[in-house]
């Protein structure tokens, strides 16, 4: 079963840092802003006292300073949560397997690809890299948009050796060559991390992708 991926937002941890540094300095204005008022208050001169509009002024300040810690903290808050339930969400693509041009690890099983062939394209060649990059397959396969199952057999019918493939597509139109692009295939996920503040997928090939730059999951 094939599922459309839903990216969840990329996260930064620096304006979590910001909001904590943030808060904090605000925290320390605001005790200041206590101690300076409640002094004023108790050493105001008792045939002189502090006009009621210079308290109400105050008072105002008061609470707006006490909001904006609150604000802050709520915020920051939220930003720690929604991290959170986005890493969840990439946690849960654990074991299944993610379609992207990452090389893709074949250990003897069939390897799915996803040729998806230009417009007007009237031939078609799949390409087969190894993992030093050498070409080391070029055949024909039919023009189609439609899963093309990869079996790791060279021209003889013999299993190719073990490891990480990537592949690509050449496509022609009445001999004349229109384009060679790269060709997704799927890899099993292994892991699902935070790197940079960004969550990103370990395919069991060793290739590590963005979540963005996975176009399709599926079930066995």
């Amino acid at each position: 079963m094939e599922i459309s991926p839903q990216t969840p937002p990329t996260q930064t941890s620096e304006p979590i840092r910001e909001s904590t540094a943030d808060r904090k300095a605000l925290a320390s204005d605001f005790d200041t802003f206590l101690t300076m008022l409640t002094a004023q208050i108790n050493n105001q001169d008792p045939l002189n006292p502090t006009d009621s509009t210079d308290f109400a002024a105050q008072l105002a300040t008061f609470s707006n300073v006490e909001q904006g810690v609150k604000t802050n903290e709520l915020l920051e808050n939220l930003v720690a949560n929604y991290g959170s339930n986005g890493m969840s969400q990439v946690a849960s693509w654990v074991g299944m397997d993610a379609r992207s041009t990452a090389p893709t690890k074949f250990d003897g099983a069939p390897i799915t690809l996803a040729p998806n062939p230009p417009s007007g394209a009237d031939q078609t060649f799949l390409l087969v890299r190894n993992e030093l990059g050498t070409v080391v397959q070029r055949t024909e396969i039919p023009i189609t948009d439609e899963p093309f199952e990869w079996t790791g057999q060279n021209a003889s019918g013999s299993p190719m050796l073990h490891g990480n493939y990537s592949f690509s597509l050449e496509s022609y139109s009445e001999g004349e060559q229109l384009a060679t692009k790269q060709i997704e295939s799927y890899s099993q996920v292994v892991e699902a991390r935070q790197d940079g503040g960004t969550a990103k997928l370990v395919l069991d090939s060793g290739a590590i992708v963005a979540v963005d730059e996975v176009t399709a999951l599926r079930k066995e």
